[in-house]
């Protein structure tokens, strides 16, 4: 159920009943002269609203524009400080809980945002308003994504080009696959993003010439769909997972006893 295409009373009908909804989240930035900079945010909410309409849970707009500044120096970046992204997510969430909602899952795209979407879920459970988690699709199906892409790269790289391919092969510059993959670094490893134990990047430029990383030219939109379809079917079985969750159950834990001064 996407919120934008309902009425209030029928949003009013949703929130009477279920207490879950579900916001796609990604980015505006490079991926590489193969791919659109809308990559993240269109595999956000294409996985968001699929797994949305099976379950029938609610699915808000994405948000479009995330953390993104190490990839500045590539045209068209856009992004937002960290602590205005913390800070929107959580007004948008506490909005939410307004109107009834309690639980939330962030569909990421864009690793940018993982770690303040954790961040903002925390400030949300300590509170007892909501618990959000944040979920990331090629994190729910690493065996898969490996076992497809040799080198599946971590930016830009075949799992993305596949996907956008099975949601938008309209936007993908097909013709640009090998220069992407020339121009950028096939394994991480060349990359070299460590020594002696320390990351010494900070930006994507730092690393790769055309910003990207992995073996472009191994996506297909046969792949595509089918890492696509595996990503949704764990998102569908999270969120089924959470909706069945007494919401008691998904807050802290209380202070292990005896608590300074409680003379216990």
């Amino acid at each position: 159920m996407y919120v934008a295409d309902q009425t209030w009373p029928e949003l009013g009908e949703y929130v009477a009943e279920q207490s879950l909804a579900v916001v796609p989240l990604g980015s505006t930035e490079q991926h590489g002269p193969h791919l659109p900079l809308a990559t993240d945010h269109l595999i956000a909410e294409s996985l968001a609203r699929a797994a949305t309409e099976r379950t029938g849970h609610l699915c808000t707009p994405t948000i479009n524009v995330g953390v993104s500044p190490h990839h500045r120096q590539f045209h068209g970046t856009m992004w937002v400080d960290p602590p205005a992204f913390r800070d929107y997510v959580e007004s948008l969430t506490r909005n939410l809980t307004y109107h009834g909602i309690d639980r939330v899952v962030y569909v990421n795209a864009h690793g940018g945002n993982a770690v303040h979407l954790r961040e903002v879920g925390r400030r949300l459970r300590d509170d007892g308003e909501a618990y959000a988690i944040e979920w990331m699709w090629d994190e729910s199906i690493p065996d898969l994504v490996n076992d497809i892409f040799e080198h599946n790269g971590p930016h830009g790289g075949p799992k993305e080009t596949a996907m956008i391919m099975h949601i938008a092969r309209e936007l993908v510059r097909e013709g640009e696959l090998e220069s992407a993959r020339d121009g950028g670094v096939v394994s991480l490893a060349d990359a070299d993003p460590r020594k002696f134990g320390a990351r010494t990047f900070y930006d994507a430029a730092d690393n790769t010439e055309n910003g990207v990383l992995g073996d472009q030219t191994d996506a297909t939109p046969e792949k595509g769909e089918k890492i696509f379809e595996a990503a949704t079917d764990q998102l569908v079985r999270l969120l089924e997972w959470l909706d069945a969750q007494p919401f008691e159950s998904l807050l802290p834990e209380p202070h292990v006893d005896p608590q300074p001064g409680s003379r216990r």
